[in-house]
């Protein structure tokens, strides 16, 4: 097995809310099962240091970790998902960044140098992701970088990602999880929003290695070729993403394309075979989630009940 950090970068195209979070857990946890060791990282790309300040309705849920840091409520995917704690350092935010940059050219950690928005924030991007490896001691370290392709809001934390894949070419790749709609006067499945996703990324000298094609079914050859050919990757890196009744088959719908054969291959990592055992017991969480017959009574801990009317489907 490399000893050297790989890093996955996931990035969305067309529209938000497609699935990155789950995507970036499902990613985790098939290559967990191949005996690697696995942390992520969620990046909001707004100014608010954290996610504790702002209304559940702006926002949703905020999710808490072990040392008290506000968060998105991705991170509690990537907890359940690859059942690991994570910290704040797994975290970050455009002020978070900017905080950090502007403390350390306070106690003159710059040494006077001119501290200038490229490259001094990336590289603070940078810093924190590698810590983030270190401290876990990973083998993978899978960031989620939110927002969408041609974001004013992203571009930092892009530019961030192009340049650890210039210092690294071999140990960074790139999954973009983009939407490919049916528009229902139509009736067919529309490749073209996905195609512009990419260029928009190129032009960020981006080059996905991967696309989670994000559609209500499956993609057929057709559509698959069409964005292999203009989407620039082999035919066998466009993976289909349909939707599901339960987020915990997708880890499952990822192995029947071999995703994490694949993104082995392309960092050149020596992973074991995939644990059958553990695979198995996987399985068998996911069919349960489909047969659950039992009502139980949860008890909600909250903040900010007075803004407005919540159901459980909020959180």
């Amino acid at each position: 097995m490399s000893k050297q950090t790989k890093y996955i970068f996931v990035i969305g195209g067309v529209i938000s809310g497609v699935g990155k979070g789950i995507t970036s857990s499902s990613l985790g946890l098939i290559l967990k099962n191949r005996g690697l060791k696995v942390t992520s990282i969620k990046i909001d790309p707004y100014i608010n240091v954290d996610a504790g300040t702002m209304n559940p309705t702006e926002h949703g849920e905020v999710f808490v970790l072990k040392d008290g840091d506000e968060t998105d409520q991705d991170m509690g995917n990537y907890e359940r998902f690859l059942d690991i704690n994570l910290t704040r350092i797994n975290y970050m935010t455009t002020g978070r960044i900017y905080k950090s940059v502007i403390e350390r050219e306070r106690n003159l950690e710059y040494k006077g140098k001119c501290v200038e928005v490229v490259p001094h924030i990336p590289l603070e991007v940078i810093g924190r992701i590698k810590e983030a490896g270190e401290k876990a001691k990973a083998d993978i370290v899978i960031i989620e970088i939110g927002g969408t392709a041609g974001e004013y809001q992203n571009m930092l934390f892009l530019e961030a990602a192009r340049m650890l894949k210039l210092e690294s070419p071999k140990d960074v790749a790139f999954v973009m999880v983009s939407y490919l709609p049916t528009p229902q006067k139509v009736g067919e499945m529309k490749t073209k929003p996905t195609q512009n996703a990419v260029r928009t990324v190129n032009a960020s000298g981006i080059q996905p290695d991967f696309l989670i094609a994000r559609a209500d079914t499956n993609l057929d050859k057709k559509r698959k070729e069409k964005i292999s050919l203009f989407c620039n990757m082999p035919i066998e890196r466009v993976i289909s993403a349909p939707d599901v009744d339960s987020v915990y088959d997708i880890p499952l719908n990822f192995e029947k394309e071999n995703l994490s054969s694949k993104i082995c291959e392309i960092l050149g990592i020596a992973s074991k075979k995939p644990d059958v055992k553990a695979w198995r017991k996987w399985k068998n969480f996911a069919k349960h989630a489909h047969n659950g017959k039992k009502t139980v009574k949860i008890a909600m801990i909250g903040k900010y009940f007075e803004t407005g009317d919540f159901i459980l489907s909020d959180s």
